[in-house]
C-alpha cells in the first residue's frame, strides 16, 4: 500500500469535513443526490464520448492502483545496476553465451528486459539494440500515458458540470420567486452543491491521480533508458567498470553502485 497516498487522500477529504463540521450543524445540506448525479454521470458521458470505453475503464482502475505501493524505487534503480554488471563479468569470462543462463531468472517476469537481453543474446550490435529498446520505451510511455490524458480530461469536466448544475439549480430557483421567498435561500444551497461536487471530483480525486500515475511512467521510463543503455554496453562488449561508470551517470550519487563492493 502506498501510506503517502492514502494519508493525503484522507488529510484532503478530512479538512474538507471539518470544515463544514466547524462551520454548521446542518450537514445535510452538503448533501445531494441530484448535484452528485449530474457532476458524477457528466463528467463519465464526456470521457465516454471524448476515448473509447476500453481506455475508460481501464483508466478508473489505473486510478485505484495509485493506492498501492510504486514498484520502482531508488533501491531498484542500484540494484539493476548491479544486475548488469553481474552479467558483464559473465560475459567477460564467457563471451555473450553465457548471457542466456545468468539471465535466465531474472527477465522471467519483466518482458522489456527480455526483449532487450534477446536480442544481446541473437548478436545484434550495441547501436541496433539501443534504436530498438529507445523505440520500444517511447511507444510504450505513450501508450501508458494515453490513460492518463483520459483521467485529466474528467478532472477538467467535473467543475464544468458543476457549474452547469449550479445554473440549473438557479434557473429552477428563479423560476419559483414568485412563491415562498424562504425557500430561495435553501434552493441556492442546493444549486451551489454542484460546483462543490465538482471541485472535490477534479481536485482531490481526478488530477492528483493523474498526476501520480504520470510520476509513476516516468520513473519506469527512466528506468528503462537505464537497463537499455546497459544492454547496449553489453552488447558492445564493455568492461564490467565501464558499465558501471556509464550507467552510474544516470543516477543520483547517493545511490551510485560501487563494483568495488559487489560480491562476486
Amino acid at each position: 500500500m502506498s501510506i503517502a497516498t492514502i494519508v493525503g487522500f484522507l488529510a484532503a477529504m478530512g479538512l474538507f469535513l471539518s470544515a463544514i463540521v466547524t462551520a454548521t450543524d446542518d450537514y445535510a445540506i452538503f448533501i445531494s443526490l441530484s448535484s452528485f448525479v449530474m457532476v458524477a454521470g457528466g463528467t463519465l458521458a464526456a470521457a465516454f464520448i471524448s476515448y473509447e470505453p476500453r481506455y475508460v475503464i481501464l483508466s478508473f482502475k489505473v486510478m485505484i492502483k495509485i493506492f498501492m505501493s510504486p514498484g520502482m524505487g531508488r533501491g531498484v534503480l542500484k540494484a539493476e545496476v548491479g544486475r548488469i554488471i553481474k552479467w558483464a563479468y559473465a560475459v567477460q569470462k564467457n563471451g555473450i553465451p553465457a548471457l542466456e543462463q545468468e539471465a535466465k531468472k531474472s527477465v522471467k517476469n519483466d518482458k522489456f528486459l527480455k526483449f532487450g537481453v534477446e536480442m544481446v543474446i541473437s548478436g545484434y550490435s550495441g547501436d541496433e539494440v539501443r534504436e530498438i529498446m529507445n523505440n520500444t520505451i517511447e511507444t510504450s510511455f505513450g501508450r501508458n500515458t494515453v490513460l492518463v490524458d483520459i483521467i485529466k480530461k474528467m478532472g477538467a469536466a467535473a467543475p464544468a458540470f458543476g457549474m452547469i448544475g449550479t445554473l440549473v439549480g438557479l434557473i429552477i430557483m428563479l423560476g419559483s420567486m414568485g412563491g415562498d421567498p424562504s425557500t430561495l435561500g435553501a434552493g441556492l444551497a442546493v444549486a451551489l452543491c454542484t460546483t462543490l461536487y465538482g471541485v472535490i471530483f477534479s481536485q482531490i480525486i481526478f488530477l492528483p491521480s493523474a498526476t501520480k500515475i504520470l510520476q509513476r511512467e516516468q520513473i519506469i521510463r527512466f528506468r528503462n533508458y537505464l537497463v537499455a543503455e546497459g544492454l547496449v554496453l553489453l552488447a558492445d562488449k564493455k568492461s564490467p567498470r565501464f558499465i558501471q561508470d556509464k550507467m552510474n551517470s544516470f543516477l543520483d550519487p547517493a545511490i551510485h553502485f560501487n563494483i568495488d563492493k559487489m560480491k562476486k
